[in-house]
């Protein structure tokens, strides 16, 4: 039995937040919230140009040359028919033959993109790359401020699924990478 003065030795525990938290876990949960979009990846395509750009202050162009697209396709032609009875059972199968032909979807051209300026390209520039590369899986090799042949091919692993199949590094791809400046203009 408490007497008047006495404190109780129990915390009192206090419930107001409860309910404010509960309702706020519920209404993370609602449908219909927009979620914000992911990145999606830059289409380095648009970048190319068929014709070598003008020089100007600043600006660093690469000359690269896509390769041809062709396409292989094989049909099984007949050759002789089936021979059949009177009563239409097969007696010589028909027989067939392979022919493959090949045709070129897109010829092979040369083309120029933007790309970073040979005074950005520095070691540490490089070492960047490849740990970018390295962070989405494409670089397996050790971290070595190099461009070497390791890092060509893995530049060329990212940038062909956008469109450009070069193993020189694109400004659009440097940007997307987090290792250039965006341009605003």
């Amino acid at each position: 039995m408490m007497t008047s003065g006495q404190t109780s030795a129990r915390p009192t525990r206090r419930y107001g937040l409860v309910p404010v938290v509960l309702a706020l876990t519920l209404a993370a949960c609602q449908q219909g919230a927009p979620l914000p979009e992911a990145p999606g990846t830059a289409d380095l395509s648009a970048e190319l140009r068929l014709t070598e750009p003008p020089r100007r202050e600043g600006q660093c162009w690469a000359e690269d040359i896509t390769p041809a697209v062709i396409e292989t396709v094989s049909e099984q032609v007949l050759v002789t028919p089936a021979v059949t009875d009177d009563q239409g059972r097969v007696t010589t199968p028909a027989t067939y033959a392979t022919e493959t032909r090949q045709r070129i979807v897109e010829d092979r051209r040369t083309v120029w993109f933007r790309t970073p300026c040979l005074d950005e390209v520095t070691v540490e520039f490089v070492a960047s790359l490849q740990r970018a590369l390295k962070a989405r899986g494409i670089y397996l090799a050790p971290v070595t401020g190099q461009l070497d042949t390791a890092t060509r091919e893995a530049i060329r692993r990212f940038q062909a699924p956008r469109g450009l199949d070069s193993a020189r590094l694109s400004l659009a791809a440097a940007r997307e990478l987090g290792l250039a400046a965006a341009d605003l203009r």
